[in-house]
């Protein structure tokens, strides 16, 4: 199994604990972030991870190197000069042939606890796009999902009505998609984000959906790192 990590982003709720690191870097029980990513990433049976990187970009590929610490290969691809936003590093990962034909996308800032197998299988291996849901109830962020009898109905970020409308699902952080998939909605060289798609995609009835039953971790703020160290230091779940 394969996961595209999209790590590019400035992190601007993190900067006063970032400074001028990226994300990926900052500080977790006293290991980048990335180092708790690619070895949890590994335990869940991924062989192969691209990074998709632009703030800082040489300082996350320095680290991370070829992976071989992880017993993973890893390749790092920069969105160059201009940052592409998610949707744009997804294209341009595919585009630089570096995806297999099913792969899963993870956010740089995100830490989960889903099993990755269950996923894959959800997906057909990789033949259908999945997005993770947890049952939100509006209690970590702002829920953007309808389910309905197991299935996703509607994604849509940052609607005001999306408790009128029965959103009390969010996107997990986890998603499968197809290399087919990618090169039909994600368009070169214009600034596609990757939750537009997804939102299209639902609305064709394309997206799938996963349940996870536990909560997200994420260090895009001070209090998701204050969360993560939390969850990590604990004996149950400390490497």
């Amino acid at each position: 199994m394969q996961c595209l990590i999209l790590a590019g982003g400035l992190g601007t709720r993190i900067k006063a604990v970032s400074e001028d690191l990226p994300k990926s870097l900052i500080p977790v029980c006293g290991k980048p972030f990335i180092d708790h990513q690619l070895t949890w990433l590994a335990k869940q049976g991924i062989t192969s991870v691209a990074i998709a990187t632009g703030y800082q970009a040489e300082m996350i590929s320095e680290f991370v190197g070829t992976g071989k610490r992880w017993g993973l290969n890893v390749a790092c691809i920069e969105d160059g000069p201009q940052l592409l936003g998610t949707g744009g590093s997804i294209r341009n990962a595919v585009d630089h042939h570096l995806m297999d034909h099913g792969f899963f996308v993870l956010y740089g800032d995100s830490y989960l606890d889903v099993n990755f197998s269950a996923v894959w299988e959800a997906s057909g291996s990789g033949q259908y796009p999945v997005m993770t849901v947890y049952k939100n109830d509006g209690n970590w962020d702002r829920s953007n999902v309808v389910m309905k009898d197991g299935r996703l109905v509607l994604f849509e970020k940052n609607r005001k009505d999306a408790r009128e409308i029965g959103m009390d699902y969010i996107d997990y952080g986890l998603s499968v998609l197809t290399r087919e998939t990618v090169l039909t909605h994600f368009v070169p060289h214009l600034e596609v984000d990757f939750a537009d798609v997804c939102h299209r995609l639902s609305q064709s009835q394309e997206l799938r959906a996963f349940e996870v039953f536990e909560r997200f971790y994420e260090i895009g703020s001070p209090e998701g790192l204050a969360d993560l160290e939390a969850h990590l230091s604990s004996d149950k779940n400390h490497d």
